[in-house]
């Protein structure tokens, strides 16, 4: 790797998340910039950005707080971009946030973007809420610009005062990275695939199926998910729910909603899959019953898939759908309303088959992930504009919305 020819440094806390950078990288490097990902060592390394010969820089973070090894990484991290130099340094999740946000300010790296993909404090109390207020402040403060990856997001950060309105940004219409629409398409193939794996799970021709993709949390709604399941079935006793995903020991849900996941009938569990694609085709109708999000991208991977969507008005995911037209929202909690909302959309095809066609010309016509890459593009050259420095090779582009 050559470390001299970085300009662009994209920053995640664990390997796991480059996924949320897949596609991005590329697209800036064809645009004339020179990208790398920094992120803490991983599996994930060799295989999320390999296919896309994305230098890859690793330095040890803790996802939790830990102020002994927080410190070390910071060192580590200022000694990092101190040796590569970019002219931007974009930071996402929030210990990344923090700590390499810290370091490019210590650099004086000339562009530091903070990307802004949900607040965590949303839904915590206590001691743990003021910490996370005090740390997303400071990432804040270090940032030239904060992306909010939804207009709700950005809303609320500026109310809260982590942010100034000048400051905080939302890329075209929001969201992260977007999304391949190419790749959820309900195609004659890929519909094929799913009915056999609807005949290996032992679903039957016309069954009825919600499907969840995520991680089994509290801050997911899956406590209130399971006990609406339960309402459904009694309405609709043949009525499946397919959990893709797994148990978060992070944010734990109650033994009693373990035992309830484990013990309701017609709940199916299938570990997190490359194949997710197929799965949402496996489901009738998607839901989401989340407490707070960024910008919630399984919704736009189900609204790809042509699939009916019932979240809630959390922050992030009240701007993940159209109400009424591509899905249905519900508050948040609230397990009766998600309830109704299911069962209306499993009883009535045709307007689940409305709102599935509308969620995906909404994604294809707004949430197309080269969309978002255009965005980030612009912004990047807006801010090398204002600080008087020039990136080898770029040329004027298709502006995309920056929303301010």
């Amino acid at each position: 790797m050559n470390r001299d020819s970085i300009d662009v440094v994209h920053a995640v806390t664990a390997s796991l998340s480059l996924v949320l950078l897949k596609g991005q990288l590329s697209y800036l490097r064809k645009e004339g910039f020179h990208p790398a990902a920094l992120c803490s060592p991983g599996s994930e390394v060799a295989n999320v950005l390999g296919e896309e010969s994305i230098p890859i820089v690793t330095v040890r973070m803790e996802r939790e707080i830990s102020p002994f090894r927080d410190l070390i990484s910071l060192i580590r991290l200022w000694r990092t971009l101190r040796e590569l130099r970019p002219v931007i340094c974009n930071a996402g999740t929030p210990k990344a946030g923090l700590l390499v946000g810290l370091a490019a300010w210590l650099n004086r790296v000339p562009c530091r973007v903070y990307t802004l993909r949900g607040l965590r404090l949303e839904t915590a109390t206590g001691l743990k809420r003021k910490i996370l207020f005090i740390t997303e402040r400071i990432a804040c403060v270090c940032a030239h610009r904060v992306i909010c990856v939804s207009p709700s997001l950005r809303q609320r950060v500026i109310k809260m005062g982590l942010v100034s309105a000048e400051k905080a940004v939302v890329l075209a219409s929001g969201s992260s990275n977007g999304v391949d629409a190419s790749r959820f398409a309900p195609t004659p193939e890929k519909l094929e695939k799913a009915s056999q794996i609807r005949r290996a799970l032992g679903i039957m021709p016309g069954q009825p199926v919600i499907g969840f993709t995520g991680r089994f949390t509290r801050d997911k709604g899956v406590p209130e998910l399971i006990a609406a399941f339960q309402s459904v079935r009694k309405r609709i006793p043949s009525a499946i729910l397919l959990l893709v995903g797994s148990h978060e020991p992070g944010d734990p849900v109650s033994s009693e909603t373990f035992a309830a996941i484990e013990s309701t009938p017609n709940v199916l569990i299938v570990e997190f899959t490359p194949a997710v694609d197929l799965y949402y085709l496996v489901m009738d109708v998607f839901v989401l019953p989340t407490y707070r999000e960024g910008f919630p991208n399984t919704v736009l991977e189900a609204q790809g898939a042509e699939r009916p969507v019932v979240t809630t008005f959390a922050t992030g995911a009240v701007d993940s759908i159209q109400e009424g037209v591509t899905g249905l929202l519900v508050p948040p909690g609230d397990v009766s309303a998600l309830a109704h909302a299911l069962v209306q959309l499993l009883l009535d095809n045709d307007l689940a088959r409305l709102m599935g066609h509308a969620g995906r010309e909404r994604v294809l016509r707004k949430f197309r992930s080269e969309i978002i890459w255009g965005a980030l593009g612009t912004l990047y050259r807006e801010m090398l504009a204002e600080r008087g420095l020039l990136v080898p090779d770029s040329s004027p582009r298709e502006a995309a919305t920056c929303i301010r």
